[in-house]
């Protein structure tokens, strides 16, 4: 009977041909030049395979943990496989003065990682961020070397720009009272959620995104993208949000003094769930400051500097983005995890405590 292959084994047979072609690239160099530091090049295939070895092997370790599925695990194993030949190369051309020694091999590997998830992010990430994703997936290393390293090899983050608003204020329909006051604390899920409405251009023309957000864990739990910007825009939004979590009565809901939301079709939404309204200050963002940071955050990581050929294109970006904001991207408020993994831990805790 064969015996059954564990997922390390299992894991080496698709990597097995990029794995060869590694180490094939690496005994080229050697091949070429072994009548001069053959010594020399044979430490450097060595520290390759080695480097290569100890990533296949920490991805297999993630999914076995539990923490990442084989498909993703795979699919980032071999990008970062990819890095390694680069950084062998980069290695035999040092100086005799600047020799490797024991720490550079950890140093390639740890680089390898950085560049490997700075592309999964799409440059979203600084250092901070950077760490805490290395030490969430398992790699220990400090964060003054994290960010010195970024800064060696030019690897940063993607710089946020002001955008023009779109709150029309210019109304005469009843405002509602702020209630938030900026308290932007929130003990528990279904408290206090916010809103606002963004734009984004395509060569169709304009796309709108309002969002609904739970303040507690800053996840994004209703939105809606339309051609307008119409009381309907806003309400869809709200109405996604309440069928997905099914609150309680008493929710606060902040935004800005926009005709969609003080319209009446927006305000009667809100008395059919129970929900109380509430309104930022003529012109003062501040006091929306959370989904001011969301639409900052949105545009630098997949809008600024790209042209959509349709409106269908950028919202299956936005979904996207979305989709990973919530689910993995790390939050500084949050203390770095995701929106989804702070509720999911606090309710946890809520359970261990009635246990």
């Amino acid at each position: 009977m064969m015996r059954r292959l564990n997922f390390s084994q299992r894991l080496w047979i698709p990597l097995g041909f990029s794995l060869l072609c590694l180490l094939a690239v690496a005994m080229f160099g050697v091949v070429q030049n072994r009548m001069s530091g053959l010594a020399e090049r044979e430490r450097g295939l060595s520290e390759a395979g080695d480097i290569a070895r100890s990533i296949v092997l920490h991805y297999a370790k993630l999914v076995e943990t539990g923490k990442m599925n084989p498909t993703d695990a795979k699919h980032e194993a071999l990008t970062v496989l990819r890095t390694v030949p680069s950084g062998y190369h980069q290695r035999q051309q040092r100086s005799g003065d600047d020799k490797p020694h024991r720490c550079r091999t950890s140093s390639d590997a740890l680089l390898a990682h950085i560049k490997a998830i700075h592309v999964q992010v799409k440059g979203e990430y600084g250092w901070p961020r950077m760490w805490k994703e290395l030490v969430a997936r398992g790699v220990r290393v400090g964060k003054e070397r994290v960010r010195k390293l970024m800064g060696q090899h030019g690897i940063r983050a993607r710089h946020k720009r002001k955008y023009i608003a779109t709150t029309n204020s210019n109304h005469n329909l009843p405002v509602a009272p702020n209630l938030l006051e900026r308290n932007f604390t929130v003990t528990a899920p279904n408290q206090i959620w916010t809103s606002d409405i963004t734009y984004c251009a395509t060569a169709e023309g304009w796309v709108y995104l309002a969002v609904i957000i739970d303040l507690f864990s800053r996840q994004v739990v209703g939105w809606s993208m339309q051609p307008h910007m119409k009381a309907e825009l806003v309400t869809d939004a709200l109405r996604m949000a309440w069928f997905r979590r099914r609150p309680e009565a008493g929710v606060i809901v902040h935004s800005d003094r926009g005709s969609q939301y003080c319209s009446g079709l927006f305000q009667d939404t809100l008395k059919a769930y129970g929900m109380r309204s509430s309104m930022s200050r003529r012109g003062d963002c501040w006091d929306n400051a959370p989904t001011e940071s969301l639409w900052g955050s949105l545009k630098v990581a997949r809008l600024h500097g790209r042209h959509f050929a349709s409106r269908r294109a950028a919202m299956d970006e936005i979904v996207d983005w979305l989709g990973f904001y919530n689910s993995r991207r790390l939050h500084s408020t949050l203390d770095y995890v995701s929106p989804m993994t702070f509720e999911k831990n606090w309710f946890a805790a809520q359970q261990g405590r009635a246990a």
